[in-house]
């Protein structure tokens, strides 16, 4: 309202909504479909203890009607605008839990799965209901699945998410607060959500090695981390020079490249990428 907005041909704001509204009219299309690909990313531990299991980030992938399999991130842009990431998240849910159940061999080697939620999610009073009867059906270990929050959303609907993960912890899962350091207010915040793990911001992770005030923020964040009892991860771990400047500050997990690349689900029945 009362704006005036010059139209530029090239202008990259523009672009990338044209590319984000493509996917609008074919997000209900892509989840009848199933045309979604559950991947999977290592996070592993790297404080020294061979008894802790590494985790495993979900992740996605969207297949298009050629069969190319395409980053989902213009897709959940779309359904985050569009108010669909509700059906998003459900369909993960109940994918993720169905294979947990179709594979208990290959579970017994994992620690968790670490499963990402919106906030349209967290603030939709029926999807409780819904993850509660998706485990009831599964009869999965419940320890074993982890919900993953972004700082922003945390805060945005601070009360909001604080009912939710208290609700849902009482099954055992627990709970990870993503992006951690990159809100003003992101100390303030972390003792009113009730969260096993941090995972650090990885844009201060990734060039800590060369930049004196990031590596200062990651170890203090990993300080404050573990002063209140909760696990830390850091992603975006790219070379050993950084993971072994984790390592030194005591970080928990690392997550990125150097671990392991994103690939399907199901290359976990091969056991290959679990230590």
């Amino acid at each position: 309202g009362n704006r005036l907005q010059v139209y530029h041909a090239g202008h990259s704001q523009l672009a990338q909504r044209s590319a984000v509204m493509k996917w609008v009219g074919k997000i209900d299309e892509i989840l009848d479909e199933n045309r979604l690909l559950l991947y999977c990313q290592r996070i592993e531990p790297i404080n020294g203890d061979a008894s802790v299991k590494s985790h495993f980030e979900i992740l996605l992938r969207v297949v298009d009607e050629q069969g190319n399999s395409l980053s989902p991130n213009e897709f959940i842009q779309a359904a985050e605008w569009y108010g669909r990431m509700i059906a998003v998240d459900r369909w993960v849910v109940e994918q993720v839990f169905k294979w947990m159940a179709d594979h208990r061999d290959t579970l017994d080697g994992i620690a968790a799965f670490t499963i990402n939620l919106s906030g349209q999610s967290i603030t939709d009073d029926s999807f409780i209901e819904f993850v509660l009867e998706q485990m009831k059906d599964t009869q999965i270990p419940q320890h074993k699945v982890c919900f993953e929050v972004t700082e922003t959303v945390g805060i945005t609907n601070l009360s909001d998410a604080s009912a939710f993960i208290m609700e849902m912890k009482k099954t055992g899962c627990t709970f990870a607060l993503d992006d951690f350091g990159s809100g003003m207010s992101s100390y303030a915040y972390l003792k009113n959500l009730p969260v096993d793990l941090i995972k650090i911001d990885g844009i201060f992770v990734k060039n800590m090695e060369s930049n004196s005030i990031d590596y200062a923020l990651v170890k203090s964040i990993c300080e404050v981390g573990h002063f209140m009892n909760k696990k830390v991860v850091a992603e975006f771990v790219e070379n050993e020079t950084i993971l072994n400047l984790l390592r030194e500050i005591g970080v928990d997990y690392a997550q990125g490249y150097v671990i392991d690349k994103p690939g399907p689900l199901d290359r976990l029945l091969a056991g290959k990428v679990i230590q």
